[in-house]
C-alpha cells in the first residue's frame, strides 16, 4: 500500500502534534505534513502536487485566525484549494462543528466537518475509512 498524504491545516501546534501523534498509530502508512495559516496551507498544497506529493486529505480547522499570523479561515481556505485542485478532498475539523460556519465550510466545498468532541481513536478510525475509500 502507497503512503497516504494528508495536510493538516491548523494554527494551533498542539493541535496539530496531536493529530500527527494520532495518525502515527494508523495501520496505514500515513505521511502527515502541516501548515499554520491558511495561506501556508495552501502553498504548501500547491508544492505537494507540483511535487508529484498531492495530498489524499487535508484536514481544515474553521479558526484559523485566532492563534496563527494569517488572515484566511478555513472556509476561504477551502475555497482557494479547490481553486488549485477541484478534486482535493478536505474534511473539517473544528470545536466549531455545529454553527453556521461550518456549514459555510460545507458549502465552500469541504466533504463534512468532524467534530473536535470525538475521542482520538474515532478521528483516527474516520481518517481510515475516508483514506481506504479513495482505493
Amino acid at each position: 500500500m502507497h503512503e497516504k498524504i494528508v495536510l493538516v491545516i491548523d494554527d494551533e501546534e498542539t493541535m496539530q502534534d496531536l493529530i500527527r501523534r494520532n495518525l502515527s498509530k494508523s495501520s496505514l502508512p500515513i505521511k502527515v505534513y502541516s501548515a499554520l495559516s491558511g495561506e501556508e496551507g495552501i502553498e504548501k498544497y500547491k508544492k505537494l502536487m507540483e511535487n508529484g506529493k498531492k495530498p489524499h486529505l487535508v484536514i481544515m480547522d474553521l479558526n484559523l485566525t485566532q492563534w496563527g499570523k494569517g488572515r484566511l479561515d478555513g472556509v476561504e481556505t477551502t475555497r482557494e484549494i479547490l481553486k488549485l485542485d477541484p478534486e482535493a478532498n478536505i474534511y473539517g475539523y473544528t470545536a466549531w462543528f455545529a454553527t453556521e460556519w461550518a456549514k459555510e465550510l460545507e458549502k465552500a466545498g469541504a466533504k463534512k466537518v468532524i467534530e473536535r468532541t470525538v475521542l482520538p481513536s474515532q478521528f483516527r478510525k474516520m481518517v481510515e475509512e475516508i483514506l481506504k475509500g479513495m482505493e
